[in-house]
Order: C-alpha cells, then structure tokens, then sequence
C-alpha cells in the first residue's frame, strides 16, 4: 500500500507533558519528509496546531477541515495549503475519511477517541479498508489497548478487527506498520475470529 494523504486525529490542547507536543512535531516532519498529506481537523491550537504547522515548514502539504462552528474557538489555521469549512462535525469527519488512505491518533480528548473510534467502526463494516494507527507516545494509548483487548477476551471484538489498529510510539515505525497492513476479506457477520 503507498500512502499518499494521512488523516490525524489530536487533541485541541497540548496536554500536560511536553512530551507529546514533541512526538506531534516529529509526525509532521515525518509525514512531510515521506511526501504523505496531512489531513487534520483544520485547528491552529494544540497537538492539531503543532502536527498542521511541524508538516508545513518541513514543506509538507496540510489539508485542514474545520466546521463552521468551531472556527473560531479552535481557530482555525491560516497558513495551511488549504482550509475547508464544512457545516459540521459529521461534515468535517467525513471529508477527512474520503481525503485520506489512513488514519492515526496522536494524544488527545474525548474527540479524539470518538473519531479514532467512528473510522474503525467504518472499516469493521466495510465501509473502507483504510489502516488505522495510534501514535502511543509515552505509552498515552498503553491503557485502552489494555481495555480493547478485553474486549476480545469477552468476545465482544472479533481479533481480525482489534488487529486493524496499529501501535508504536515511533512516527517512522508506526507509517510503516500502515504501509505494511492488509486488510481483512471476510464479512463482518461471519462466526470466525
């Protein structure tokens, strides 16, 4: 698989540890320096800001989405390639999907996960076969990985979908982990793991 355009889903805020501000500034380098675009969520604050602009002066190329609504309180960024406002979250999500061959969260919110979470539960349905891939700085994601695996002891996450969801705390590594991944041909409701 060749990745032309990366989708990112981060957080508004830069966290508590100067950690994962770093690790989104080694991910828009990396993704400029491989030649993938990066799509995010169009915001100048935050990890969102800090990936946006890392991308553009590695002189990368950064598609942002931004709802309308949120503009001003995410405020949106100025010096991207392009900015697209869309008249809302469900807008902005998917025109991110449709522009992007992967996805990957950084550190973040509520938002974060919910948009890590709606895209894997596209592709669990069939609805794309686009590889999905947390950034786990300092082991942020080492938790939820944890709670998904439950999931698949409990029997409620089929292993061949837990196993969409890539992991690394290396920007490099974790784009070649999504350049490397297969997706499955088999049903949703079928009875095999």
């Amino acid at each position: 698989m060749s990745l032309q355009s990366i989708c990112i889903f981060c957080g508004a805020s830069t966290g508590t540890n100067p950690i994962y501000r770093e690790a989104a500034i080694a991910m828009g380098q990396t993704l400029a320096a491989n030649g993938i675009r990066l799509i995010y969520g169009g915001g100048a604050v935050g990890l969102m800001g800090v990936v946006a602009d890392a991308a553009m002066t590695a002189g990368g190329e950064v598609i942002g989405i931004i709802p309308r609504s949120l503009k001003e309180s995410e405020i949106g960024h100025t010096g991207l390639t392009r900015l697209e406002v869309v008249d809302g979250m469900h807008a902005r999500k998917a025109r991110m999907a449709e522009l992007s061959d992967a996805f990957i969260a950084l550190p973040g919110g509520l938002g974060t996960l919910e948009e890590l979470f709606e895209v894997w539960t596209w592709g669990q349905l069939g609805y794309h076969s686009k590889p999905l891939g947390l950034l786990d700085t300092n082991q942020f994601y080492s938790k939820l990985s944890h709670f998904l695996d439950h999931l698949v002891e409990e029997g409620f996450v089929k292993v061949k979908y837990r196993a969409m969801l890539q992991r690394s705390d290396s920007p490099r590594d974790l784009l070649q982990l999504l350049n490397a991944w297969q997706p499955s041909i088999h049903s949703r409701w079928e009875n095999s793991q």
